[in-house]
């Protein structure tokens, strides 16, 4: 039992110079009583669900019996499902203030183990599920009105039926499954848990740390370019020493993969990966084709940028310095309502829910001791999403504020709209929602913000956010297709092969724009996502893709259009995961089977270019 209490000043607006968490306005931090009063309330609950799997064990056996009983059945895992989202986000939201809090930490082990008795329990219900044939299921679903929220993932379930093995080849999958993470944790272990980053001295006579946010930092910080260099040398030193190492675990993720898509008989990686949300192989395809082909917009950015910065050579880490210095801090509690009335073309109840999300305490604001870094939005049905920011009052931190609002919005839509089964929305379409923020909140800022310079600060992080979310996603994307791609030709994987493709990959979209290119050839290996998560890196590009393409109808073009465009955008919000992603934005009116959405993005992407041309001559900083 944990008896946690804190008071604070519920005065206040500026940014809390303290980071104890006592000490900072309750109105800035969120309120955990919408899920449980206290902690006693939590461990019923935590009670409640281990009484619920036991319920659901009782079903086992007996979904032959006929579509009652699959009722009963799914109506009980809803309940279940409902309550575990509860009993988890309280200790792990409450982990996440406070990472230090090892009461907090035992309480979310806990959950885990009943996370981990969870799947157990509910792993007959699939096999047993499919031992039904499909025509008896269709009509047993026609002749019960009260399936219909469970529809979709019945018939999903038989959609990825031929993908299933006998039982003994699911169990020989189920015993290498401990295996299948051992490369990415081997990676993990050496890029975070043990690397060693150098110390450098930079031209001023201060030192920096060249880790990952010493890295970052520098490269948006460092005016001399001598620096950055040294900086970029050192940090890329951990991976430069041993490519032959991180090209050795890197065959193993390919090799796994490989391994597994041919033990479902899929016929690529690619395909093994795309199936479960039936996305087809052509979606990313297209994307790589389409981006390497509109990439001269991204190649016409970095010579302006060398040409205002005034740099001879051009390298990787000088893309990222501010092309102007501009103090403009933005407070928490100028930047909500500026939210608020950047979405207003989505209506009343829609920016209530905004001031709901801000007045009613759904977000923790501000960082504090302990607390985890970044940002996210977290959902959990029948209460509301909560959103956790480390605001520093930066611009950056503005547009953080409202893509995660954009999260939370998608969320609360979708939970009022659809049942349990179908409320949780893809990794796909995910994003889109967020990104659909920052571009409307770029608008209003542009529209109300006058200053020459702060009218480029806000391009260049417009134009940057594409570079990274869109050419570089898809780089890296077209990347780990053509790795994985050789291995199913049968190529052996080695660091040679790795730099080699990286540096064709990378040269495709930046032309001669880049200098030494050879610098480059080892970076690949500092990107987790080919190590962690293969084939997920696509998506933020085509999320960004969509959302450009959604705010580009939105905005532009006859007024009923523009409305019809915001109604579909909304009614995609609403559907939740009730359909496979390509065709929920295709109804939405963005077809990703067509290059339209990633046209639109290169489109936007020359626009904005040359907006910033406009504005640095206007600023004088780049002569006419």
């Amino acid at each position: 039992m944990i008896d946690k209490t804190h008071s604070a000043d519920t005065t206040g607006g500026a940014r809390p110079s303290s980071r104890d968490r006592s000490e900072i306005p309750e109105r800035f931090t969120w309120d955990l009583s919408h899920l449980y009063p206290d902690w006693e309330a939590w461990e019923k609950d935590l009670g409640n669900a281990e009484e619920l799997m036991e319920r659901y064990r009782a079903f086992e056996g007996t979904l032959a019996d006929g579509p009652d009983r699959i009722l009963e059945a799914s109506r009980l895992s809803d309940e279940l499902g409902q309550l575990a989202y509860r009993v988890y986000r309280y200790p792990g939201l409450m982990q996440n203030q406070d990472t230090r809090d090892n009461d907090v930490k035992e309480c979310l082990g806990r959950v885990q183990i009943l996370f981990a008795r969870f799947r157990q329990a509910t792993a007959w219900y699939a096999p047993e599920l499919l031992r039904i044939p499909e025509e008896t299921m269709r009509e047993w679903l026609k002749k019960t009105p009260n399936l219909e929220p469970y529809r979709f993932g019945i018939l999903e379930t038989y959609r990825q039926q031929e993908h299933v093995l006998d039982e003994q080849g699911e169990r020989i999958l189920a015993l290498a499954g401990p295996f299948s993470n051992t490369t990415s944790e081997t990676y993990s272990m050496l890029a975070d848990a043990d690397v060693e980053y150098p110390t450098i001295e930079l031209s001023d006579g201060t030192s920096v740390v060249a880790s990952h946010a010493g890295y970052q930092h520098g490269l948006h910080t460092l005016r001399n370019q001598s620096d950055r260099e040294a900086l970029f040398k050192a940090h890329f030193s951990v991976y430069d020493k041993t490519p032959n190492t991180w090209a050795a675990i890197y065959d193993g993720v390919l090799q796994r993969d490989w391994f597994i898509a041919q033990a479902r008989k899929y016929s690529t990686t690619i395909e093994a990966e795309l199936h479960d949300n039936a996305i087809p192989e052509s979606v990313v395809e297209t994307l790589v084709d389409t981006a390497r082909e509109g990439s001269e917009p991204l190649r016409r950015y970095h010579a302006l940028r060398k040409k205002v910065l005034g740099l001879e050579s051009y390298r990787y880490f000088d893309a990222y310095l501010p092309l102007v210095e501009v103090n403009w801090p933005l407070p928490y509690d100028d930047v909500a309502p500026l939210i608020e009335a950047s979405v207003s073309l989505f209506g009343n109840d829609y920016q209530k829910t905004v001031r709901q999300a801000f007045d009613q305490r759904w977000i923790d604001v501000y960082e504090n001791e302990g607390k985890r870094s970044g940002a996210f939005s977290a959902g959990v049905y029948g209460v509301h999403p909560y959103m956790l920011l480390n605001y520093a009052d930066t611009l950056n931190d503005a547009f953080t504020v409202a893509h995660e609002m954009g999260h939370s919005m998608h969320t609360v839509l979708s939970h009022q709209n659809q049942p349990f089964a179908t409320a949780e929305y893809t990794i796909f379409v995910a994003e889109v929602a967020s990104m659909t923020n920052e571009n409307l909140f770029l608008d209003l800022l542009l529209e109300r913000e006058q200053d020459p310079m702060r009218q480029i600060v806000m391009l260049q992080h417009a134009i940057d956010d594409i570079a990274a979310g869109f050419y570089r996603q898809t780089m890296f994307a077209e990347f780990e297709l053509r790795a994985h791609r050789a291995v199913e030709d049968g190529q052996p994987i080695t660091a040679d092969f790795l730099q080699k493709t990286y540096l064709e990959v990378l040269t495709a979209y930046f032309g001669d724009t880049l200098d030494d290119q050879a610098w480059y050839e080892t970076t690949w290996a500092r990107i987790p996502h080919f190590f962690g998560s293969p084939y997920y890196v696509y998506q933020y590009a085509t999320s960004k893709a969509a959302a450009t393409l959604f705010h580009a109808k939105m905005t532009t073009g006859p007024q009923d259009e523009r409305a019809e465009t915001v109604a579909r955008y909304l009614k995609l919000l609403r559907s939740g995961g009730s359909d496979h992603p390509v065709k929920q934005l295709q109804k939405a009116g963005v077809d990703f089977t067509t290059p339209d959405p990633v046209e639109a993005m290169v489109a936007t992407m020359d626009r904005l270019v040359g907006q910033i041309e406009d504005a640095l001559r206007n600023a004088g900083k780049l002569k006419r």
